[in-house]
């Protein structure tokens, strides 16, 4: 007498299959809004970074040029200061004022740009007096 072999099937049901697929789009959901706000908070530090940076060239070349607190320096008077002579990489296509050395210089976002992170001294419209 022979005994026949019950061969069992391992296989996932159609609930099961869709259950995970649900599962995973509620993760997706969840994470895709921080990584997206991680991103523009990101943008905005470096921002913010780069304006750190030119206040602090403005001061270093009044000082050893022996300036006045009112003078305002050319992109090109700060060219010595930055890593192999070069303005900071725009970011996000933003335009920085330095104004005088006295003043905190500034960022325009263009028109079509908005970072959300944190408030700051600049919007999409354009420089916001705010000091930081």
């Amino acid at each position: 007498m022979q005994i026949k072999a019950f061969r069992s099937r391992a296989a996932f049901t159609l609930v099961e299959i869709m259950i995970v697929v649900a599962i995973i789009g509620l993760l997706a959901a969840i994470a895709v809004p921080n990584f997206v706000r991680s991103r523009e908070t990101a943008q905005l530090n470096s921002i913010y970074n780069n304006l750190r940076l030119v206040d602090g060239f403005k001061d270093q070349w009044a000082l050893e040029n022996r300036k006045p607190s009112n003078a305002s320096p050319a992109t090109e008077d700060l060219a010595p200061y930055f890593k192999n002579g070069k303005f900071p990489t725009p970011v996000v296509g933003e335009t920085y004022e330095l104004g005088p050395v006295n003043e905190s210089s500034r960022a325009t976002l263009p028109p079509n740009v908005t970072l959300i992170g944190n408030p700051g001294p600049f919007t999409a419209e354009g420089p916001v007096n705010a000091e930081f």
